[in-house]
């Protein structure tokens, strides 16, 4: 028997690919070639660390557009009908790939025989990509390796420079100034890292959102829930991740803020009640940056954030 819930899928992903069909029929406008009415590419962006990457390269020659706000999860994300205007108008699409976007990758594939749809991630070498390479399912979560994000950008880069050839010198500058603030935050994030001994280098958190962090900064990595959080947590987690902050003599576990703070709340409760104190050491952001114009809204103020965060918690 079919659930509703798998029905529920398959009908918002067919009304997706049916609603991008009518659209690429009917495309008139003024922006249809993917452009501005100032001139600027059109440059839509699933994530908010992709469209920031975008708009840090392109600077004053693109006009970035980000589906995914402050606090929306990706993996459980749908798009509206504004969402498939916007990817319809632009002239390069950029997303995570890796499965992130869930069922609207494979909307997002199909969209690629008519315009420039580029997944960040497929320039990056499998063998450091966390998962599976046999299966090709890995871990989509590659931002939290600023190294491993190097490559994003300079696919970003890449692409803008093949869609507008009349702007490579300002793409390649743009680009190279971005990949050396990145070179200087991976410094940071390690830096601050090693101020915390290592027997109390653990991080707790909500769903298994850090595994990149964990290995690019010598940290060990516990979540309640898996890659995805499409797949709810159980009482068994709950007890299993409670039993651990137990046994290792944890202190703090973090919430995300993509992500609904009970769950932590529930371990925090669970493990009062076998006599060990634990707090919450803080907000940290995984699938989402910060709201616009802050500093947690750009990709290099989120991750230091989390680093801060993690650090003075854990120290």
């Amino acid at each position: 028997m079919i659930s509703k819930a798998k029905i529920g899928k398959s009908t918002g992903l067919l009304f997706l690919l049916l609603s991008i069909a009518i659209l690429a029929g009917c495309s008139g406008n003024s922006n249809a070639q993917g452009v501005s009415e100032e001139g600027k590419l059109l440059v839509t962006a699933t994530t908010g660390m992709i469209g920031n990457a975008a708009s840090e390269i392109g600077g004053k020659h693109v006009q970035v557009t980000t589906l995914m706000g402050p606090g929306v999860d990706p993996h459980l994300f749908k798009a509206s009908q504004g969402d498939i205007r916007k990817l319809d108008r632009a002239a390069v699409v950029f997303y995570g790939g890796l499965h992130l976007e869930g069922n609207m990758e494979r909307v997002l594939v199909k969209m690629a025989a008519q315009k420039t749809v580029v997944a960040v991630t497929q320039d990056m070498p499998r063998d450091r990509l966390i998962g599976t390479p046999q299966s090709e399912e890995f871990d989509p979560h590659v931002w939290f390796d600023v190294d491993l994000w190097k490559i994003a950008a300079q696919t970003v880069q890449d692409t803008l420079i093949a869609k507008d050839p009349a702007h490579a010198d300002d793409y390649r500058k743009q680009g190279q100034r971005y990949l050396n603030e990145l070179q200087e935050l991976d410094d940071y994030v390690a830096q601050r890292m090693q101020e915390i001994p290592q027997e109390g280098r653990v991080l707790v958190t909500a769903h298994d959102a850090f595994s990149y962090f964990g290995n690019a900064y010598e940290v060990e990595v516990v979540g309640l829930q898996g890659i995805s959080t499409a797949a709810e947590f159980g009482a068994k987690d709950v007890s299993r991740l409670r039993d651990y902050l137990v046994e290792r003599n944890i202190k703090a576990v973090f919430v995300e803020s993509s992500l609904p703070a009970r769950s932590m709340q529930a371990i925090v409760a669970g493990a009062a009640q076998q006599g060990h104190k634990v707090s919450i050491g803080g907000e940290l952001f995984s699938d989402a940056m910060g709201e616009p114009g802050t500093t947690e809204g750009t990709y290099i103020g989120m991750i230091r954030h989390n680093a801060d965060t993690i650090a003075e918690a854990l120290k």
